[in-house]
């Protein structure tokens, strides 16, 4: 109470009984060396600070990844809201604004800049530092992503936050820095927060030779000016322009994004800062720029594409050398026609046009969950917590085979998103697009009819071209992110999907180059309904494969309480008018076919196999052993616990911890780095507002993985080997009880334990020797407080 009454007083008399006097002010605790940006400032802000301050859900915008983020500093203004009517004006950092007096004028505020005299300081990064410092234990709930953060701008608004929350300086609900991670930080701030050195600057925005010369080629390719290449050029982007891409031929660690620029090759880049991709760029003339990336590398916004002379041939092989469909011409930007792929670019050929995208499948379903929304919520729920992705092959795919039938159906091939960020609120509830899309559909089911009657086989789904293909992805959904996996992970899922190439282009479009997360609630609401059309599409190529009876039941059980079934899912398909070229011989016809696929059609050389601990071929089940003596006897242990339904699960239900990270010491002569998923069963995903109605706790089940799983882990568990049978009995039998309680605290980490911040580093260590090029930050917004004690 006394804490409140001070905040009120202070915020009465505009802060000044909160900020304290120059002579009050704390004096950084400096170490006796120097410290530089680069090599001293940077690790320290990587190891604590980004894990929570990237990407567009940093708190208060604030993105300590770069030095020109941290200059930048933070703005009361949010990303992400449910409720915006008009659309925000975008703030990329790189790409919004040149300079830092730009932001200023935009509304951010510096969290480095001291104004006090003398030894003192009141930058705000320091205010806060210092806070945790005085008041480290954390109280209440911390979610730095729904948290009530004020945001404060200066060191008067700091001082009315932090008399009302003492316990919130940073980092934000975790541990304080070690001492000398504080010093380092601390003695930053004494010497005026300098960033890189002019040179060191230099080195962090340019290429080194090898790249230089890839660079010189790739943009020669992209840049020639017929209208060949221009449309090629143009495709690329708009399909690569999240992607980070590496040369493969060069030994270099760097990665390099794809921006559009007004100046040529062997000029400075000047960005061309529009919202989309496909957005009309004002100058008659684009260049095609590869830009380094120096910002650390985080975890969840981290896709790579890998480029070098292999993969140049295989565009001109695609793009360049086929005949298109008629004379190439640069087709000028129209807003509505630019949002709509298979009119801006009918005039190259389908197949070309998805076998670029299959040789980028894994990339592409990854830019769906990890692309513009990074809060993933806004197009996760229109999923299944886990699923497997399948493709359907060129040579099967009738829209690729008829490109008359494709440009007679584009207006029906419109998405929500054609007129911007700023949807408008009377088409919110339409059914003009619903319409639309049922009318394809039907278009394409006759076609089928008319050339496929007898169904199609086995063969009509991809299996892959080289061995780096991936033509079987799993996809998990952590609540509110989600990640994807090479290769069928987990045991049989309960959905599957076959992706087409009208699908595959038609997701990507809406949720990834026409998404904005800047738009309004209209044009987010927009592109989420949308995307229920686009998944029960792809669940509908799936049940084509199995035999009749089944195809209806199947479907109904994966829309269980959806009153709206009869009007919303495609009849033709419920009443299975063709059959299958599929023959079955059990009673299992969903398991035998996924079987059959992986056991006898992908391609042998992509080494895609079957989950070797949580997979149950023919749907078997595993007891739980009586001890743990051998190695088999501890993977049985987690092979047993993958049913629904357990105790465990249930606690972990009320935590919404969905990712749980759990370090095994000593076992077998080494630590061990284990990943739990949990697997929430919903009835259907149909419902864009009361997903919770939908949840089924006794159905739920867990996964359990070697190596890291998603992107932002929940909870952490420190395990001894000579624990594991009581480990294995908390998961299997927690019932809620006191002594469960206290067997599960054994191995829980809380924010505030004192191990976290090793623990942390552990598993970043560990991780990034499993990623290689693909590792990054690790995020710990979500390290929720609901799962500990």
């Amino acid at each position: 109470m006394l804490r409140i009454v001070i905040a009120l007083a202070c915020s009465f008399l505009l802060g000044l009984a909160c900020v304290p006097s120059p002579e009050g002010l704390p004096e950084p605790a400096q170490l006796a060396r120097p410290v530089t940006f680069l090599d001293d400032v940077k690790p320290v802000l990587d190891t604590r600070c980004v894990v929570c301050h990237s990407c567009y859900n940093a708190a208060c915008q604030l993105k300590l990844s770069s030095f020109e983020g941290a200059e930048r500093g933070g703005t009361k203004e949010k990303v992400y809201s449910s409720s915006r009517l008009g659309r925000a004006e975008p703030t990329r950092l790189f790409t919004d604004a040149p300079t830092t007096d730009a932001w200023r004028a935009r509304g951010f505020h510096s969290v480095l800049q001291n104004r006090a005299q003398g030894p003192r300081n009141d930058a705000l990064l320091f205010m806060f530092l210092e806070a945790k410092r005085r008041d480290p234990v954390p109280r209440g709930e911390y979610r730095p992503e729904a948290s009530d953060l004020s945001c404060p701008s200066s060191p008067r608004e700091a001082g009315v936050f932090l008399a009302l929350h003492p316990d919130r300086g940073m980092p934000f609900g975790f541990p304080a820095l070690s001492d000398e991670e504080y010093g380092v930080l601390a003695s930053w701030v004494a010497q005026g927060t300098p960033g890189p050195t002019p040179q060191e600057q230099v080195a962090l925005v340019t290429p080194g030779a090898a790249d230089a010369r890839a660079i010189t080629e790739w943009e020669s390719f992209l840049n020639r000016p017929d209208a060949k290449h221009v449309m090629t050029a143009r495709y690329l982007y708009e399909h690569l322009f999240l992607a980070h891409l590496r040369f493969a031929d060069s030994d270099s660690e760097d990665f390099y994004e794809i921006v559009r620029s007004t100046s040529g090759p062997g000029e400075p880049i000047a960005v061309i800062a529009s919202v989309r991709p496909y957005d009309d760029p004002g100058v008659d003339r684009v260049f095609y720029r590869f830009r380094k990336i120096h910002s650390t590398l985080v975890h969840k916004t981290h896709m790579v594409v890998e480029l070098d002379e292999a993969r140049l041939a295989r565009y001109r092989e695609l793009f360049i050398e086929p005949e298109w469909l008629a004379p190439p011409r640069v087709l000028p930007h129209s807003e509505v026609v630019d949002a709509n792929p298979f009119v801006v670019y009918a005039q190259i050929p389908p197949r070309s046009r998805y076998a670029f995208l299959l040789d980028h499948a894994q990339y592409f379903i990854q830019s769906f969950m990890q692309g513009p929304v990074c809060k993933g919520q806004v197009a996760l729920n229109v999923i299944h917590d886990h699923f497997w992705v399948f493709f359907m092959d060129p040579d099967a795919d009738l829209v690729v085979q008829n490109p008359a039938f494709l440009a007679e159906q584009a207006g029906n091939l419109r998405l929500p998103n054609e007129f911007g960020s700023e949807g408008r609120i009377v088409e919110t509830f339409s059914d003009d697009y619903r319409e639309r899309y049922r009318a394809f559909y039907d278009a394409k089911m006759r076609l089928y009819d008319e050339q496929r009657p007898e169904g199609l086989a086995i063969d009509s789904v991809w299996r892959g071209r080289v061995p780096e293909d991936s033509p079987l992805l799993t996809v998990y959904r952590h609540f509110d992110s989600a990640s994807l996996h090479r290769g069928p992970l987990g045991d049989l899922p309960r959905t599957l999907w076959v992706i087409d190439f009208t699908q595959l282009e038609r997701i990507y479009y809406a949720l990834v180059a026409g998404f904005d997360v800047y738009g309004n609630v209209a044009h987010q609401v927009n592109v989420r309904r949308y995307m229920d059309f686009l998944r029960v599409e792809g669940e509908l190529n799936f049940v084509q494969l199995l035999p009749q009876p089944v195809r209806e039941p199947m479907i109904r059980s994966w829309y269980v309480g959806d009153d709206d079934l009869e009007e919303t899912r495609a009849q033709e398909i419920l009443n299975a008018r063709r059959p299958t070229r599929v023959g079955y011989e059990t009673d299992e016809p969903k398991r035998e076919l996924v079987e059959r696929l992986v056991d006898d059609h992908l391609l042998d050389s992509l080494g895609i196999e079957f989950d070797p601990l949580n997979y149950r071929r023919h749907g078997g089940t595993v007891p739980m052993p009586t001890a743990f003596e051998t190695h088999e006897d501890v993977l049985d242990g987690f092979r047993a616990l993958t049913a629904p339904g357990t105790g465990f699960i249930r606690e972990v239900n009320e935590s919404e911890a969905n990712v749980l990270w759990v370090r095994v010491r000593d076992y077998r002569g080494s630590d061990r780095f284990i990943s739990i998923v949990i697997n929430r069963w919903h009835d259907n995903v149909s419902s864009l507002f009361l997903e919770n109605f939908f949840l089924d706790a006794s159905k739920d089940t867990m996964d359990f993985h070697a190596g890291p799983i998603g992107s932002y882990p929940n909870y952490f568990l420190d395990v001894s080997a000579e624990h594991l049978p009581d480990f294995f009995d908390v998961l299997a039998n927690f019932d809620g009880s006191e002594a469960y309680r206290k067997k599960f605290d054994r191995f829980g980490v809380s924010r505030a334990d004192p191990r976290f911040w090793s623990l942390y580093d552990w598993f970043q260590a560990r991780a990034d020797e499993a990623n290689g090029i693909h590792a990054g930050i690790y995020d710990l917004n979500r390290y929720y407080p609901e799962a500990q004690r």
